[in-house]
């Protein structure tokens, strides 16, 4: 471990990938944890290893303070859960990461695309991948499974560099580096007193009963949290709610909620209903205001602004999808009609609004309109 460290620390740089368990559990465990580095020892030039994260004799500290140092690089792919995972499980703050889907998406490929799809395409190598959904916490792991696990790096700073290559080419890195520190904050953890806000039909709820449901959802994730189980399997939604609705005060009440299992009311009715009461007592959570939403006649807008930015895409060689989204589109034009300031949203920040904010607000302003151009390819043209 020490050793790869150091030769992680030399290269200022690794990969890594995780395999883990997220069935059954409150959160993922952390079953194996994948890592290359450059060694010149090596006939492929990479020594991967392998670590159990279920054996906690093993000293993963030296790994741990290199992802956190910022004169390493950390390559990942799609690894917003990586990230989080061992954020947790390792004590750690990942920073200065390069991942390779985003990447991806800057140099013309999709900004979904899978690792062994994308080594592929930019490699033109193979990556078989046979042992994806197994049993990562079971011991031992099978040939099958190591094999599968180190092919999970094995290319991986290899792809980056090629991409790094491309991106270099299509003045793309500052773009794409920028993207990739929104992962750095990435985490599993949940706040107990917004986890009622996820629920299912919340907002049909009156104000009183908001109250006693964000009290019986802040239990239960700290129910779940402690006892590592799905929230779901402590108190599912649709009884939740109910009991949020109804309030009962007596044992025998709970029985009249469908979904709360006798034996569930046995273990937990008490606490339950303390939960409950305490709920009642809180101060009524008030309906949030609607937020200002597209007008029907918005549609032809939306679909406008979308084949414009679809455009810009193509002539950038970036995924779309990393440039805006429906909704992004739907706030945009909303603000535009009603004139009122720039919604936060990620289309007109950093560099989407250096590649396309201005003919946005050309477009939304009325002074430029899209036409058909050369090459059939769609063009802003001023409006005179």
């Amino acid at each position: 471990m020490a050793r790869c460290a150091r030769l992680a620390r030399a290269a200022g740089r690794l990969g890594i990938d995780t395999e883990f368990m997220s069935e059954g559990r409150y959160r993922a465990l952390l079953c194996l944890t994948q890592v290359a580095v450059e060694d010149p020892q090596q006939v492929s030039g990479v020594q991967t290893i392998l670590i159990d994260g279920l054996d906690h004799s093993v000293d993963v500290q030296p790994l741990a303070e290199l992802i956190a140092d910022p004169a390493v690089a950390v390559v990942l792919h799609a690894g917003r859960q990586d990230v989080a995972i061992l954020r947790r499980a390792w004590a750690t703050e990942p920073v200065n990461i390069f991942d390779t889907q985003i990447a991806a998406g800057f140099v013309g490929e999709s900004a979904q695309s899978g690792y062994g799809n994308l080594v592929g395409a930019v490699l033109g190598l193979r990556v078989e991948k046979t042992a994806s959904y197994t049993r990562w916490d079971a011991r031992p792991l099978t040939a099958e499974q190591l094999a599968y696990a180190a092919g999970d790096v094995t290319h991986l700073l290899a792809l980056a560099d090629a991409l790094v290559q491309r991106l270099h080419a299509t003045g793309r890195l500052d773009w794409a580096l920028e993207e990739c520190r929104r992962l750095e904050s990435a985490t599993d953890e949940r706040d107990p007193e917004t986890a009622w806000e996820r629920l299912p039909r919340v907002g049909q709820l009156d104000p009183q009963s908001r109250a006693v449901a964000k009290r019986l959802a802040a239990w239960r994730e700290r129910k779940a949290a402690a006892e590592n189980r799905p929230v779901g399997q402590v108190l599912p939604d649709p009884p939740l709610l109910e009991l949020a609705k109804r309030q009962p005060r007596r044992t025998d009440a709970l029985g009249q909620i469908r979904g709360l299992h006798p034996s569930l009311i046995k273990r937990r009715g008490s606490e339950l209903l303390e939960v409950i009461a305490a709920g009642v007592r809180d101060p009524p959570i008030a309906r949030e205001a609607r937020r200002s939403s597209s007008d029907p006649g918005d549609s032809p807008m939306i679909a406008l602004a979308e084949a414009l930015l679809r455009a810009r895409a193509l002539e950038s060689g970036l995924a779309y999808e990393l440039i805006a989204s429906r909704s992004d589109l739907e706030q945009i034009i909303t603000a535009a009609r009603q004139g009122g300031p720039d919604p936060e949203v990620r289309t007109l920040t950093g560099w989407r609004r250096e590649l396309v904010g201005a003919d946005l607000e050309a477009l939304l302003g009325g002074r430029c309109a899209v036409a058909v151009g050369t090459g059939r390819r769609l063009e802003l043209r001023a409006v005179q």
